[in-house]
């Protein structure tokens, strides 16, 4: 039961708009907070995304997520979602975290749902820190000892590295 209702509100929150809400660092690409249904309206974002805007990837990546102006494609979701997820971008990370919890475009797992979701949690805005923990938090109630361990030496690793390359 835990699964399922963990599962029904990482992909509710991906798909309600929660998830999809920017971070104040990080500028959104268009004027609404979703994804744009009309081609012009994707393949503007595309330029954008493709010029290495995080907010503009983590759009493209929810509107491939959801079929929004594009076909529904979970791999191109977790792609996109990658790319703006290694830039910083907690939102991203989120998204990213949800896609591997599920097995959605990229394998299942639960080490690399929680590591995601921990980076989530510790670099979002003070609104979204709690909701990012929690999910997280239902991710790890699924993990055994050896794998939390694992996903938060891997968050570490990853913060660490980024912060050398010169993230904030």
């Amino acid at each position: 039961m835990r699964r399922l209702l963990g599962g029904m509100l990482a992909v509710l929150l991906l798909v309600s708009g929660v998830a999809c809400k920017q971070p104040p660092s990080v500028p959104a690409p268009a004027q609404t907070e979703t994804a744009p249904t009309a081609p012009a309206d994707v393949a503007a974002l595309r330029v954008k995304a493709n010029a290495g805007d995080a907010g503009a990837q983590n759009y493209l990546g929810f509107a491939y997520f959801n079929g929004q102006g594009v076909p529904q494609d979970y791999a191109q979701a977790a792609a996109w979602f990658r790319k703006a997820a290694e830039q910083g971008d907690a939102v991203a990370q989120s998204n990213l975290g949800a896609m591997y919890r599920n097995g959605q475009g990229v394998p299942q797992d639960y080490v690399e749902s929680h590591k995601w979701r921990n980076l989530a949690a510790s670099r979002a805005s003070a609104e979204n820190q709690k909701i990012y923990a929690g999910i997280r938090d239902l991710v790890a109630a699924e993990m055994t000892l050896a794998q939390l361990a694992e996903a938060q030496k891997l968050a570490r690793e990853w913060l660490a590295a980024f912060e050398k390359r010169g993230g904030k």
